[in-house]
């Protein structure tokens, strides 16, 4: 007999969200929010609403599928904010919320007299968290930016390098979303449970090229021991050891290697035949991986795959997108389960990432329409 799902729990129910963010960091953060039950209230320009709405591809004329996949589950109003009337309905709409989110410079929310002392004067409980690249002070604090840029300032992409020693594009918006809409989310569910306590809000400072710096725990503890930068593409996980690599194979695909600790590191060494005399990968670290990179360009990934299955030696092929979406073990885990309809077309939802439990496994919300709740007449 096949087990029903159990209905997904919602922590965060009766929470509304007044969210002005844009793009990237806090419209995942207020899909999190969402996801966990929370009432997100998108407030837009009208007649245009946000960018990312018309980012290609596109499912719709007006829908684009970044702003499907990051802001299903919200309810959209369009405001002027520079209308006093429409002003202080958003006012009231704050009065009566737990969170606001904006992703504004510095400064800019109170010149529009929404700044967090002139809210807390109507809700001393209201959560305010301002997504930045550079934070609420400091000389930077209004210098515009983008992910890359963050990530460059930080000195995180500087310890990555090619074999020409330059930097490497990452693949993934670091700052943005492990920057900027995890210790979002982080900081809010500490600021709701202080309020439920104290009744008192806060408001949280939350700075991407900041947030940069815990990735980096060994390259700081290496830079305040050895009192020098780490080498660029040199070190443990960036390159300068044969444990830690991307082995090309004869098929052109690759093979992520990363058996760090000895009993992986036996393993590996084992299933590949390595000459006993390079195993011993500290005498002549080159050495050694100019072996196995020979060694591994000798047999397909296929081959590979199959002579380390079942093997303890943390080996793995890379995959595609589309290869790792159909993947037996993501499938299982009910990752990309559910459909969200976008005009008449449907989508897989964004797979989110918090506990099973809160993830509501059928999907069905859906984004909202550009100013939905004035046409409802709700504001």
């Amino acid at each position: 007999m096949t087990a029903v799902p159990k209905a997904p729990r919602k922590p965060l129910k009766g929470v509304r969200v007044v969210d002005f963010s844009t793009l990237l960091p806090g419209p995942m953060a207020t899909l999190l929010l969402v996801e966990a039950g929370a009432e997100v209230i998108k407030i837009e320009r009208p007649g245009t609403g946000e960018d990312m709405r018309q980012y290609p591809p596109m499912l719709t004329a007006d829908t684009g599928v970044n702003f499907a996949l990051l802001n299903r589950g919200k309810r959209s109003l369009a405001a002027d904010l520079k209308n006093i009337n429409e002003l202080n309905k958003i006012k009231e709409l704050i009065k009566n919320s737990h969170v606001l989110v904006e992703q504004f410079r510095p400064g800019v929310m109170a010149r529009l007299g929404l700044g967090y002392e002139d809210l807390k004067k109507i809700n001393p409980a209201l959560v305010y968290c301002s997504i930045t690249g550079y934070g609420q002070t400091g000389p930077k604090a209004s210098v515009a930016a983008h992910d890359l840029n963050y990530i460059a300032e930080a000195g995180l992409l500087g310890l990555g390098a090619d074999a020409t020693g330059a930097p490497v594009l990452p693949p993934a918006l670091i700052a943005d979303i492990a920057g900027g809409t995890y210790p979002a989310v982080i900081s809010i569910l500490m600021a709701l449970r202080e309020a439920e306590q104290t009744g008192e809000g806060a408001h949280l400072d939350i700075a991407m090229a900041d947030n940069m710096f815990a990735f980096m725990y060994w390259a700081l503890g290496e830079l305040e021991v050895l009192g020098k930068d780490p080498a660029a593409g040199g070190e443990l996980v960036t390159g300068g050891s044969p444990r830690y690599q991307i082995y090309r194979c004869a098929d052109s695909r690759y093979m992520a290697a990363a058996p760090l600790e000895p009993k992986f590191w036996a393993n590996f060494c084992r299933v590949i035949d390595l000459p006993e005399a390079l195993r011993d990968d500290g005498t002549d670290p080159d050495a050694t991986k100019a072996a196995i990179t020979q060694i591994i360009a000798g047999r397909s990934s296929a081959e590979w795959e199959s002579a380390f299955d079942g093997v303890d030696a943390c080996v793995a092929i890379v995959r595609t997108l589309s290869e790792a979406a159909a993947d037996p073990h993501f499938q299982e885990r009910g990752l990309f389960q559910g459909t969200m309809p976008v005009g008449d077309k449907t989508v897989t939802p964004l797979p989110v990432p918090i506990a099973p439990i809160y993830r509501d496994p059928d999907g069905g919300a859906v984004p909202p329409a550009l100013g939905e709740m004035n046409s409802d007449g709700e504001i």
